[in-house]
């Protein structure tokens, strides 16, 4: 889990051309570095060899701009050979299929059918632009970063206590975002209905549009109680101290009070707002209160409470429409889908896409230029290196997938003759 702890002096993240990995700097992670036992036995949830992998396809992305679909390995070595020669900047994981994906062109391509895939869940830092002040752009912060980590905690609650998901991974995307690879039995063998339905539960703010208040129904599903429970306890200290939005009054006309709803409260913060203008985000966080009570003229108790029981709920709206996760809605809903593998390298910033654990920011993923350096210096031994602790992590989570999938939900594969 990815800690929410504060930073002093954050420093984005910036790709320089020196970071940037070459084909012989590719070719030679994947010849000395990268975890291919690890990868394939996740893949295939089992130490030995089955149809989970051999029928599983991979793609792999090249520099010139080239794309090679349905690649399928039978084994640990064909796997690590075939990736080494071709030296791809990235491969790509996708669904486990009836037959080979490899054999494709000898068979019927209707005979080709995906059967399963791990569900997945993709959260990226574009999604916050219009509340992130920090870092703009590609770039990220520890700041910033914080919204990563509190959508990442909410995901986890939900896969864990409505879904009952427990085999699940976060993996940093390599520049801003992060994949969540959620192994059970359960989710893998879900077909596209069903993985569009668990999105549909998920996705609750499917787009920050600042026109418009989220006005979600109300009394909120127990799900969505958790989680504005849990995104209150840090709004003040990301949203509204961090981060600030709303000092630029502009932005606070566009989207802060469009969340409100009461039109005559509304015209009463803007003229306020225009009279008294920077005032922070969170001194005006706190004049919604003050003028509500003090300026807003209603005629009884009654429509007091009710006036004020609205003003609530749209701030707890207020509150999800800022922090909580908005995921890609592409990469979840179809099995055959296809997303980076863990530990790729991304071709921008030359950073590892290593799994999220412990007290993980962008600036901690180990790049590729220093990890060749770390090797010159360890005797090209991988233990020795700031990757062996994220390997360590993955195959503690590839043990725990293999043995959860030894007694489970049981699948049978179509076999097409």
């Amino acid at each position: 889990m990815t800690s929410l702890s504060s930073v002093n002096t954050p420093e984005p993240t910036i790709a320089t051309k020196s970071s940037i990995p070459s084909s012989s700097d590719m070719e030679y992670y994947y010849r000395s570095m990268y975890p291919f036992k690890e990868i394939f036995e996740w893949l295939n949830h089992s130490e030995v060899p089955s149809k989970d992998m051999t029928n599983r396809e991979l793609a792999m992305a090249f520099r010139s701009g080239a794309y090679k679909r349905y690649n399928s390995f039978s084994s640990i070595a064909e796997f690590k050979s075939t990736i080494e020669k071709s030296n791809p900047d990235r491969f790509e994981i996708g669904a486990i299929y009836n037959k080979p994906p490899k054999e494709r062109d000898s068979i019927l391509k209707s005979e080709l059918k995906p059967l399963e895939k791990e569900l997945i869940f993709d959260i990226d830092m574009d999604d916050y632009d219009l509340f992130r002040t920090c870092c703009s752009g590609a770039m990220v912060c520890d700041k910033c970063w914080k919204f990563i980590s509190l959508a990442i905690q909410v995901i986890n609650i939900c896969l864990e206590e409505d879904f009952g998901f427990k085999d699940y991974i976060w993996v940093f995307s390599g520049r801003r975002g992060a994949h969540c690879w959620i192994s059970d039995k359960r989710a893998r063998i879900l077909n596209d209905l069903q993985r569009r339905n668990i999105l549909d539960y998920v996705n609750v703010v499917r787009d920050r549009k600042y026109d418009k208040r989220l006005a979600l129904r109300r009394p909120y599903h127990p799900h969505l109680v958790r989680s504005v429970e849990l995104l209150k306890s840090h709004f003040v200290e990301i949203i509204l101290e961090e981060q600030d939005p709303w000092q630029d009054d502009k932005n606070a006309f566009e989207t802060l009070l469009t969340g409100l709803h009461d039109k005559v409260l509304i015209d009463a913060l803007r003229k306020y707002w225009t009279e008294n203008p920077g005032r922070s985000s969170k001194q005006k966080w706190n004049d919604i209160d003050a003028i509500a009570t003090n300026d807003v003229k209603i005629n009884n108790n009654k429509q007091r409470n009710d006036f004020m029981t609205r003003l609530r709920e749209c701030k707890e709206d207020v509150v999800l429409a800022t922090l909580y996760p908005k995921l890609d809605v592409e990469v979840t809903k179809q099995t055959i889908h296809l997303l980076k593998a863990p530990f790729c390298i991304h071709p921008a910033t030359g950073n590892v896409c290593v799994p999220i654990f412990k007290d993980f920011t962008p600036m901690a993923a180990p790049k590729l230029i220093d990890l060749q350096n770390e090797m010159e210096k360890n005797l090209s031994k991988v233990e020795s290196t700031s990757l062996q602790p994220y390997i360590q992590y993955f195959h503690a989570f590839v043990e725990q997938v293999i043995s959860h999938n030894s007694s489970g939900v049981k699948r049978e594969f179509e076999e097409v003759d």
